[in-house]
């Protein structure tokens, strides 16, 4: 966590912060100062203090009017969050609109829900709440509570429940899914549904977000005294198909994605052979976002894109 200044912050008028973010948000001296409800020269005087500051002009004088400099524009988002956090810090949080909000959510999710969930997700957004941006990051299973705690990201989706989750972590369902076997028929001249015994001829890929080779495909199989080959490892679902369409190996996942690169990439489905439990997935984030409204506005909708078949 960045260590915080105080003697330097303290010398620092968070007016001059505010008037910035008008000054920034208007490219006007005098549309800031009605903003701030204070005249053009009190503006002025702002401008003239914030320049020092900075060491940069921030808005420069062009035809038709004022423009931000390289410098101004830089800024211009992380004054926004600051400004944001800060009211939402004093309790005093505008209502909610999606339509006019401008915000980031840096999420942590798997690429196989990724590209399931995310494309419609970011079409809905670019409709209905052009200003929210998302930062998408991979998920470590050994320390994604660590991250929701340090503030590093917002929410993580992952296959639950997250172990080790305390009473501040907060979650949700998000959605259920079954497995299917995924193979390449051209190569292995294997059929559907899958027996056990041609499940097993071939050797196969693993996709897991923790270290070792093993998964729940091998515990099934164990409680039947029986064990596969497995030809690679991988934690990333995207690789899996690329992988199958030119080896003669067999690869487990979840049904909803497996479908959709069996489209894409012309490969064969299957119901496993052996008795898997349907995969969870789940959402959970950090409860001092709880009440956050943008964040339960994300979340749900989150939710309900997962509904959608």
């Amino acid at each position: 966590m960045v260590g915080i200044d105080h003697i330097n912050l303290a010398g620092l008028d968070l007016n001059l912060l505010i008037a910035l973010d008008a000054l920034l948000e208007t490219g006007s001296v005098t549309k800031a100062g009605k903003l701030m409800g204070i005249g053009q020269s009190a503006m002025s005087h702002n401008l003239g203090r914030l320049r020092t500051l900075f060491g940069d002009e921030l808005l420069t004088r062009h035809a038709g009017g004022m423009r931000r400099t390289p410098r101004a524009e830089a800024l211009r988002l992380p004054v926004r969050e600051a400004l944001s956090s800060l009211q939402a810090l004093l309790g005093r949080e505008t209502p909610f609109d999606p339509a006019t909000a401008e915000r980031l959510f840096r999420i942590a999710v798997p690429d196989s829900i990724e590209m399931l969930l995310m494309p419609r997700f970011l079409a809905y957004l670019q409709e209905k709440a052009p200003g929210i941006r998302l930062r998408l990051h991979n998920v470590d299973p050994e320390s994604v509570l660590n991250t929701l705690d340090e503030n590093k990201i917002d929410l993580a989706i992952g296959i639950g429940p997250f172990s080790g989750a305390q009473t501040h972590h907060k979650s949700r369902l998000l959605m259920r899914d079954e497995y299917l076997v995924l193979f390449n028929s051209n190569i292995t001249k294997l059929k559907t549904p899958l027996s056990l015994d041609d499940f097993l001829k071939f050797p196969h890929l693993l996709t897991s977000l923790r270290p070792g080779e093993h998964g729940v495909v091998d515990k099934a199989l164990a409680l039947l005294g029986l064990s596969r080959s497995i030809a690679l490892t991988t934690p990333r679902f995207m690789s899996v198909a690329p992988l199958l369409v030119q080896a003669p190996v067999i690869a487990t996942m979840h049904s909803r994605p497996a479908q959709m690169l069996a489209k894409i990439f012309n490969l064969t489905t299957s119901p496993p052979p052996v008795a898997l439990t349907d995969v969870r997935i789940d959402m959970i984030w950090h409860g001092s976002y709880g009440d956050d409204q943008a964040h339960c506005w994300i979340r749900d909708t989150l939710w309900k894109m997962a509904q959608i078949p």
